[in-house]
């Protein structure tokens, strides 16, 4: 064990000297040892205990389908079945993992590759937006 880590069990068993802190400081020790446990030279055996098929797993999933296919016309239903959710339980979890909603996240990279496509120079407008998914130059545009 790490001296830091080793110094937070310790700090977290002397809570039970003092039980009027267990509730305010536990919690916070606690993910204290668990960052450490974690950052530590045998985190990757904790990383094994937790379970493979979760939300987050699947959002993850669901990010990375959405990055290899951004040009392509997003169905919400289609990647929800998919991803084993329903079409607000992926938006809920989807927008709490990285803070927008599938549709914006798509956005997001057809317009980040349409600017570096721009700056390279080698492409009319109009034929960036066609290349990264847009119907048309007006939607691209807008």
């Amino acid at each position: 064990m790490t001296p830091e880590l080793v110094d937070a069990v310790t700090r977290w068993v002397q809570l039970l000297d003092a039980p009027e802190d267990i509730r305010p400081l536990a919690g916070r020790i606690e993910s204290e040892i668990l960052y450490r446990l974690l950052r530590g030279p045998l985190g990757p055996v904790p990383r094994q205990w937790s379970p493979a098929d979760t939300a987050t797993t699947r959002v993850r999933e669901v990010a990375r389908w959405i990055c290899a296919h951004y040009t392509e016309p997003l169905s919400i239903d289609a990647i929800a079945v998919a991803a084993h959710m329903s079409p607000a339980s992926l938006h809920r979890h989807f927008k709490a993992a990285t803070g927008m909603s599938p549709l914006k996240y798509q956005k997001s990279l057809r317009l980040q590759e349409a600017r570096r496509r721009l700056v390279a120079g080698d492409a009319t407008a109009a034929q960036i937006a066609q290349a990264v998914g847009y119907v048309s130059a007006t939607q691209f545009n807008r």
